[in-house]
């Protein structure tokens, strides 16, 4: 017998049903196609490191999803999925017809579907195929119904971001503990990840790391570069509980740091203190954003400052690094309880991160590691 492993209880994934099928029926559409994998796990529960391959939940806009994936899957939908309908292909199948059966047994013909049309596993070549063995369909575009709804946490799910935010500390400590003068950015990675998988992270990261030159440019990676005296290290941890995140960046200078260098840092400090301080339920993201760019551009640590200062994550699943809810100057949405970011500024190579959850009265950081430049 199979043991069950859901994620969350099944109210909670039947409320969230429920809101979706809600708009499903104001839009005037029988089924979404939901083919982002985040919106899969989120609805149904069903998760399988699989989930690259060609799959898909059916929303029906009354009664219960169907899902649409590889035979070899068939445990993880036993045991993750809530919902118990389904049909898998195998691999000489011809997928795209199999599919399609699917589709109109459930829904019968003359549909009327909204699909992720955004969704990366969704190719042109898949989405062209479906729509033509689906003659009479009507299609539309609803690649951002559920992902708008996901904004907002629930407590469960803000729970598991508290767990990630745990061991990107242990990943955190490790980094400061493992970097040194002849130590090379791989072990420090083993490190990183070890402390993070035993800290309780279900994979292992290390996240951005890069160190020397590169330590000036977002997004590195590590590789066999051995540190040096005076090298910055930049490093943020992106650990996951249950695939939900948290991280954050710290600054870490290898064997010494200079006076300026302290500055800097503490400037950088100030400035996200006084951003975050501004954060609550009902604030323009343009308020805190501003606060970021105004205060590291008139303390002349950039020239320009382009980056976003906040974006939005939860549940995420690779590729995606984040959820399209974020802090620039030309954004026009508000703060609202249950919603989570992670909210970072970056200067001369040194950056300083959290992550925060917007609460009913303000703010809680969900990371909480010493804020300084470290040297190791």
């Amino acid at each position: 017998m199979v043991k069950l492993n859901y994620a969350f209880e099944v109210r909670e994934y039947e409320e969230r049903l429920a809101r979706v099928q809600s708009a499903l029926r104001r839009k005037g559409v029988d089924a979404l196609l939901a083919f982002l994998p985040e919106t899969v796990t989120w609805l149904t529960g069903f998760f399988t490191r699989g989930y690259g391959s060609f799959q898909f939940a059916i929303i029906p806009a009354e009664g219960a999803p169907s899902l649409f994936c590889r035979d070899v899957e068939e445990y993880y939908l036993d045991s993750t999925c809530v919902f118990p309908d389904r049909a898998m292909w195998n691999d000489s199948d011809d997928r795209i017809a199999v599919a399609a059966e699917m589709i109109r047994r459930r829904l019968g013909p003359k549909l009327r579907l909204a699909v992720e049309r955004a969704a990366w596993p969704l190719s042109v070549a898949r989405y062209e195929a479906l729509k033509s063995v689906l003659p009479g369909t009507g299609w539309s575009d609803e690649s951002r119904l559920v992902t708008e709804m996901r904004f907002i946490k629930s407590p469960a799910e803000i729970a598991y971001q508290r767990r990630a935010a745990k061991a990107a500390e242990a990943g955190m400590q490790a980094a400061i503990d493992s970097a040194g003068e002849g130590v090379s950015e791989r072990e420090m990675a083993a490190e990183i990840c070890a402390a993070m998988i035993r800290a309780g992270s279900d994979l292992p990261g290390p996240g951005v790391m890069s160190s020397g030159e590169r330590a000036y440019h977002l997004h590195g990676g590590y590789s066999d570069r051995v540190l040096e005296r005076g090298d910055i290290v930049q490093i943020e941890t992106t650990p996951n509980s249950r695939n939900y995140h948290a991280r954050f960046m710290r600054p870490i200078r290898v064997t010494q740091a200079s006076d300026e260098d302290h500055r800097i840092v503490e400037t950088l400090i100030r400035i996200q203190d006084q951003a975050i301080a501004a954060v609550a339920p009902g604030v323009p993201a343009t308020l805190p954003d501003s606060i970021y760019r105004d205060g590291v551009l008139t303390a002349g640590l950039r020239e320009t400052y382009t980056n976003k200062t906040f974006y939005s994550v939860g549940l995420l699943l690779n590729p995606n690094g984040g959820e399209p809810l974020e802090a620039e100057p030309s954004a026009t949405w508000n703060f609202e309880p249950g919603m989570t970011f992670h909210t970072y500024v970056l200067a001369r190579g040194f950056g300083m991160s959290e992550t925060i959850t917007i609460t009913e009265d303000g703010h809680e950081r969900l990371t909480n590691f010493p804020r300084q430049l470290f040297v190791s």
